[in-house]
């Protein structure tokens, strides 16, 4: 059976001040009426059910996560003790998902990408579905044919197409995150796709893999398996999950597996990285100016303003600029930098500063 599993515990920092550690971007409204993470899992209704899906967060969200999600049953809410990067994260999911269905196959999304339209990656996810039951040994994973020479994602480069299987490729190679001139060079050849970090398999599969790969890892998720659903399964997940390898599972398992493939995306993608790319998604006026709540703009060109109905924000003069108010705090800064809210959500937690955080 097909699950889905919600990877949730993102502190979404490059959307500060708006996006906060205790509400973090896919708890936020972003991109419509409904939460990010509401989206996630509505996008899959028709194809998985709530006792099908699975949410991977954190302490401090869970709460939060379970109202947004009150069709998602509560012992399906996975709260990890800290963050191990996707490989943990994955791993364990799948020990979760084993104790339910061990004919598990798992359909695992981030939760805070924008995709259009439902219906459209449905059919895609019911695709890759098919993949794995025709080959159970299968990793698949969705690649988005690049509209731009993207710096900030890493890509898959496609190899031979599987047989009678249109748009679906084996995997030939995984690229890093590459400079300007490669991106160009990636788009230019129209072989390569971005990674959007959407997959599928069957659990026990990726747990093999684990275990061919990454033993250690694969041992103490073995071990805390044996506590599932049993009343030292807290206290276990908070001795062994810490100890785990911080390590993405592109790292630890597809780069190093065969079996891997590739489907090319049918559905609009986007990742929604920053307040960069949140004005890609909405419309500008006619100076490229991008707004949210209550603005005045005079004479002021490819600005990025987000703010209440209630508190106005008035900009004169100014090009090129983002400026988020919210109660507490409020941004300004140059829109072409995109590392910069990052740096000062960094500085913000060296001065001790927390409680803007």
């Amino acid at each position: 059976m097909l699950h889905a599993v919600v990877m949730a515990g993102g502190s979404g920092t490059r959307f500060w001040p708006q996006s906060r550690r205790a509400m973090p971007k896919q708890l936020l409204p972003l991109t419509g009426e409904q939460t990010m993470i509401q989206q996630t899992v509505a996008r899959s209704n028709g194809l998985i059910g709530p006792e099908q899906t699975w949410i991977v967060t954190n302490q401090l969200l869970a709460p939060a996560t379970q109202e947004q999600l009150p069709n998602v049953p509560a012992k399906n809410i996975i709260v990890e003790p800290c963050g191990r990067n996707t490989a943990p994260c994955i791993g364990l999911a799948a020990i979760q998902l084993l104790a339910d269905d061990l004919d598990a196959v798992m359909l695992v999304m981030p939760a805070d990408h924008v995709i259009e339209p439902d219906d459209v990656f449905r059919a895609a996810a019911s695709l890759a579905n098919q993949l794995v039951d025709d080959n159970s040994d299968r990793f698949v994973l969705f690649g988005v044919p690049p509209t731009y020479p993207a710096t900030g994602f890493g890509y898959i480069e496609r190899g031979v197409s599987l047989a009678g299987l249109e748009q679906c490729f084996e995997v030939s190679s995984f690229r890093e995150k590459p400079d300007r001139d490669t991106a160009d060079e990636y788009v230019r050849k129209g072989t390569f796709y971005w990674n959007c970090g959407i997959f599928v398999w069957r659990a026990d599969r990726v747990l093999a893999a684990l275990a061919e790969f990454e033993p250690e890892l694969h041992s103490s998720l073995m071990v805390l398996r044996e506590s599932v659903g049993k009343p030292d399964w807290e206290d276990q997940l908070a001795k062994l999950f810490p100890e785990m390898k911080s390590i993405s599972i592109d790292y630890a398992v597809l780069e190093r597996a065969s079996g891997v493939a590739v489907v090319e995306a049918p559905f609009q993608w986007d990742d929604v990285g920053s307040w960069q790319a949140w004005a890609r998604l909405r419309d500008s006026d006619g100076q490229e100016n991008t707004t949210s709540g209550t603005v005045c703009m005079v004479e002021s060109q490819r600005s990025i303003v987000s703010t209440t109905d209630d508190h106005l924000v008035a900009l004169a003069g100014i090009d090129d600029c983002i400026v988020v108010h919210t109660p507490d705090a409020t941004l300004i800064a140059n829109r072409n930098d995109e590392s910069a809210v990052r740096t000062i959500v960094d500085q913000l937690g060296g001065s001790g500063l927390d409680e803007f955080l």
